[in-house]
């Protein structure tokens, strides 16, 4: 693995130097082969489980590695707090790729920073497969996410509610950069620290922002901004619901990170509220592009400074792209329900065959992924096409006399549809299931089965069946936890 770190060049302010606690008997959990081939980890040291646990735990340290804990403030639902910043994890460092791509890695769980704040900086074994078996399983749905290399077990207890074997789990990222990077040096006005910020985000996400001519602050807000809603569409269209989008939890790169307390949309409710933590429902499935907005605009206030030394100047540049979000959402989300529908282009009318759809889906309590998964299977399968014709009424035919008007055969349609449509997700009660039994038997046999099958996720394999069951109570007291 070759390191080539250049955050920690920002300078002392943008972290805190910080070693990762001793793990006391460290245990190789999970492996991610295939990721490890393309950081290029060596093949003597993947085969070399102790050594991976040492390594992965913290207990060792990779050859350049230089481990620190990043600075960071965020909006938690709603109410900003200055000073967040890594309290249960280290950055090692970043690692170029075999394509020369740039990757953070870094530890979670893996003790106390100076960021803490009271907490014990460690993580369980519950949470950390979550992330690892959930990221894995966004990468193959095709939604960008952070991704997981390792998760390894401590040899000692974390205490929540009750204790739970401790872990650690090594999160791969483009980068750590979030908005609440930003906000915790605009918040003290720092401007200088925010245009470095603003410099290296541009250098090390956005290049071709290097040579535009006109305002590169403003060039950034609108390309990050296509990122998020390019992010958030994607999440729309598989049924996850990130349950806590705090700004220190929304990445400038466009990918999904820390996957506390998600989940995953069974019957369609846009209302649909899975975290225990969020009891006014702000994160809910449906409102997630309008806390993408409301990140947007957030980060655009970090950005005003930059753009214009008049306040309000600053502000006529920035604010209509904050105000075109919407418009511009609900473009790529037609774009994508149209692409789920097997809708080559998309006609003036196609929005209220959308709307109508998810109508009738909300109010018969249809299973979201089932639904779409079926609308593609009707298409060559005449009795699911009457089972539909049923359960959809007139849309049914509506959607046919659609399909009808396209220069494409039916099994072209429904090829073009299985690419939008997984036919299993990580459902819930599944996870619930696969957590407890890693939990209980100490051993990884249940998640590796389960992934087995979530990184085919558009491909019906002879287990798949074990794991498209939506759950017997339609999950209506199911909730998920933080984790921290």
């Amino acid at each position: 693995m070759k390191f080539d770190n250049t955050y920690v060049h920002l300078g002392d302010a943008f972290y805190a130097g910080s070693d990762p606690a001793a793990a006391p008997n460290p245990g190789l959990f999970l492996w991610n082969s295939d990721l490890a081939r393309q950081l290029m980890v060596p093949d003597e040291l993947s085969r070399d489980m102790s050594a991976l646990a040492q390594f992965f735990s913290g207990n060792r340290m990779l050859p350049g590695a230089q481990p620190v804990a990043m600075a960071y403030a965020g909006h938690q639902f709603g109410h900003f707090a200055p000073r967040l910043g890594d309290g249960r994890a280290h950055l090692l460092g970043e690692v170029l790729d075999r394509d020369q791509r740039r990757w953070d890695i870094q530890l979670k769980g893996s003790g106390r920073t100076a960021f803490s704040r009271g907490g014990d900086g460690r993580c369980a074994l519950g949470p950390a497969v979550r992330e690892f078996v959930m990221s894995e399983a966004m990468q193959a749905l095709g939604v960008p996410t952070t991704r997981c290399l390792a998760v390894v077990t401590t040899g000692e207890s974390v205490f929540r509610e009750g204790p739970s074997p401790g872990a650690v789990v090594t999160r791969i990222a483009p980068s750590h950069l979030r908005v609440g990077t930003f906000q915790f040096f605009a918040a003290g006005a720092d401007h200088e620290a925010v245009e470095a910020l603003c410099d290296y985000t541009i250098a090390r996400h956005f290049p071709e922002l290097e040579e535009i001519q006109g305002n590169k602050y403003v060039a950034l807000l609108d390309s990050v901004i296509e990122k998020q809603i390019r992010l958030i569409v994607s999440w729309m269209r598989v049924g996850f619901i990130h349950g806590v989008m705090n700004t220190d939890n929304t990445a400038l790169s466009g990918h999904t990170i820390d996957y506390g307390p998600c989940a995953m949309l069974g019957a369609y409710d846009p209302q649909t509220v899975y975290s225990s933590i969020d009891g006014q429902g702000r994160y809910a499935f449906g409102n997630q592009p309008g806390i993408a907005q409301w990140n947007m605009a957030r980060f655009a206030e970090c950005l005003l400074p930059l753009v214009d030394s008049d306040g309000e100047r600053a502000l006529q540049k920035l604010a209509p792209l904050i105000d075109e979000f919407a418009d511009r959402y609900q473009r790529a989300f037609v774009a994508m329900m149209a692409g789920k529908l097997g809708l080559a282009t998309v006609a003036q009318a196609d929005e209220a065959l959308i709307g109508t759809l998810l109508d009738i889906l909300q109010r018969r309590q249809l299973d979201y992924t089932t639904a779409f998964d079926r609308l593609g299977r009707s298409l060559q399968e005449e009795d699911i096409a009457q089972q539909l014709r049923a359960d959809l009424g007139d849309w049914f035919d509506r959607w046919q006399q659609r399909l009808r008007g396209q220069e494409h055969t039916r099994a072209e349609v429904q090829q073009a549809m299985q690419q939008h449509n997984p036919v299993v997700i990580p459902r819930n009660h599944h996870m619930e299931a696969v957590l407890h039994s890693c939990q209980t038997s100490g051993e990884a046999t249940a998640a590796e089965e389960f992934l087995q099958v979530l990184r085919s996720p558009y491909t019906r394999l002879p287990q798949t069946s074990r794991y498209q069951d939506p759950p017997a109570d339609g999950d209506r007291h199911y909730q998920t936890f933080c984790g921290t």
